[in-house]
């Protein structure tokens, strides 16, 4: 198998043998099961570890909240160190460092042990973008679709797969037995690693930002804190806010640190993309209402019935909720490839965004009946699924291979911050219904609380209706594209290199398998490569290399892109050539 080459040199791709692919995949998907089922494992076991450690509920809560804080602020630096060389070592470590976090939290330690084992334990949830990376290197392009797609899904899925059975050991041993099940399937997730995962392909290389990743995981300390803190804003509203502008600022910072970096922990520019900056925006706001409606309806069924509504159901019983949720939403996650073929990636966002918002107006109308409750979920799971199964097809389709770890750990820091705000404005809504001297919200708090989840599903279909829509006027060849300015015709931009000598043909072949993705990531089409030259006057007559864009800025950008510049670094001085960048006439 070939890759496609912009220098003439055909370099050949990674793909894993055909037995090899069988085991690949259910160990790509077990490993993401894992990360995000051990990772969750913090939310049936709050009330359970604050009365065996005798910490508040406040202090309990961090066993969740800090294994989100670790694996958003690890995702990114995962997702730089995967995708280079040395992408195998990454992942193994990786599962090294969550197998001992899970050893700290059933060791007989004090609290602190606890918490820190759980931040270990949560530095996995960035192996799941990495899944996303070995699959579109080592899987054919058909058959790495429908695997990303599922491993979006189970990421998602995981937190449902988790929580009963944690519950159903914690009321059964403790909650040191509840995370013994974290050790167990760590365990067998680094022996599967460590048996199955292929090593990256060849003429990769990565560097971490360092000052970027430090800047990056002070600001999301600072948004996660604020998302978890609600005594906070309740209590010192100037304080939370000046935090929050801190937190802006330093996100700023990072921005500007990743732009003019050469080696960025996230390509911003890439980031940048209409497509890419529409699929986060989706992301983050659809994330908000997916987690809302989830904690809603959790919290809402353990709601003793003095309260004048709820179930009092257990935390196992409570666990058994989201079983539909999870297995509608590996239904919606194994339909959502074969629907691809047939309906463009935002509008199967779209369509999941109106499905969550369908579940919401279901739990706003009909709540009084414990099956409300399990179709409300389903409906969510089913929602959530699609839409997890069609965001990576929206990001990938103009990202570089090179970049797939990198992007998608973007977006799902993006969905980190998403769901933590999601959970922390529905407490706030529930605080804010529950009056003075009462222990538990009015019911109609839990309607208000939907009704704003149904505003944030309005807000992310609308973002994929506009992704859509962009998407279909890049596709058709009948629109053309017009001047900002004057409103005609906007002149195409072009690349134009003649190799005069090719001194290393090794380092064309890596410059090849870089660019070429590159190139295409950043709107680029060959029109001539290598073919015969008839030169006259001062030309040259060698392979002569044409690449058309749809504006001469286009062009520009495409040539300053990380994914771009990477392959100028492998390809050095391997050859010489005239390069240059052309504007074509309107």
């Amino acid at each position: 198998m070939t890759g496609q080459p912009v220098g003439g040199v055909a370099v050949k791709a990674f793909p894993v043998a055909r037995s090899e692919a069988r085991l690949l995949v259910p160990a790509l998907t077990f490993i993401a099961l894992v990360v995000a089922a051990v990772a969750s494992l913090g939310t049936p076991l709050i009330t359970s570890v604050a009365t065996s450690f005798h910490v508040s509920l406040g202090s309990a809560q961090w066993t969740l909240t800090v294994a989100l804080l670790s694996g958003a602020v690890a995702t990114p630096v995962l997702g730089r160190l995967g995708a280079g060389p040395h992408r195998r070592a990454t992942i193994l470590a990786t599962l090294a460092v969550v197998v001992a976090g899970s050893a700290l939290t059933v060791l007989p330690l004090p609290f602190a042990w606890l918490l820190a084992g759980r931040a270990a334990q949560g530095v996995g949830l960035g192996l799941t973008a990495l899944m996303m990376g070995v699959a579109r290197d080592h899987l054919p392009e058909e058959r790495s679709a429908a695997v990303i797609a599922l491993i979006s899904v189970v990421s998602i899925i995981g937190a449902g797969v988790g929580y009963p059975l944690a519950a159903l050991l914690a009321e059964l041993g403790g909650v040191r037995a509840a995370y013994g099940l974290g050790l167990v399937v760590t365990a067998a997730a680094l022996l599967t690693a460590w048996r199955s995962m292929p090593e990256a392909p060849e003429g990769r290389s990565a560097h971490v930002d360092v000052a970027g990743a430090v800047v990056l995981a002070a600001a999301l300390l600072l948004v996660l804190f604020l998302a978890g803190e609600r005594n906070l804003w309740s209590g010192h509203l100037a304080v939370a806010a000046g935090l929050a502008v801190v937190a802006v600022v330093l996100l700023c910072v990072w921005a500007v640190i990743e732009l003019r970096g050469t080696t960025p922990l996230v390509d911003v520019r890439a980031v940048r993309h209409p497509a890419v900056a529409g699929a986060n925006l989706a992301m983050f706001v659809g994330g908000i209402g997916m987690y809302l409606l989830l904690t809603l309806i959790t919290r809402y069924a353990q709601t003793p019935h003095g309260a004048g509504y709820g179930f009092g159901l257990t935390t196992f019983v409570a666990g058994l909720v989201l079983i539909p949720f999870s297995v509608l939403g590996f239904v919606a996650g194994k339909l959502t490839p074969r629907v691809r073929t047939r309906i463009a990636d935002p509008l199967l966002l779209a369509g999941s965004a109106v499905v969550v918002g369908g579940g919401f107006a279901l739990f706003a109308a009909a709540r009084s009946d414990l099956a409300e409750l399990f179709a409300a979920m389903g409906v969510l799971g089913f929602g959530v699924g699609g839409f997890s199964a069609a965001m990576p097809g929206v990001i990938l389709a103009v990202t570089p291979k090179s970049e797939t770890s990198s992007a998608m750990s973007f977006n799902y820091v993006v969905r980190s911050v998403g769901y933590s705000l999601g959970s922390a404005i529905g407490g706030l809504i529930l605080a804010a219904g529950t009056g003075p001297g009462h222990l538990f919200p009015d019911d109609s708090a839990y309607t208000t609380a939907a009704l704003v989840g149904i505003g944030a599903m309005a807000i992310t279909t609308l973002a994929s209706l506009a992704l859509a829509r962009r998407r279909s006027s890049e596709t058709n060849p009948y629109v053309r594209c017009t001047h900002p300015n004057t409103g005609g015709s906007m002149p195409k931009g072009y690349w134009v290199s003649a190799y005069r000598t090719i001194s290393d043909p090794e380092k064309l072949a890596a410059y090849n398998k870089l660019a070429g993705p590159a190139v295409e990531a950043g709107g680029g089409r060959i029109l001539a490569r290598g073919s015969r030259v008839v030169a006259h006057d001062a030309g040259i007559a060698e392979r002569t290399v044409l690449i058309e864009f749809d504006s001469f800025e286009q062009a520009v950008a495409a040539h300053e892109s990380a994914a771009y510049q990477e392959a100028l670094v492998a390809l050095s001085d391997g050859v010489e050539r005239d390069f240059r960048i052309v504007e074509g006439i309107g």
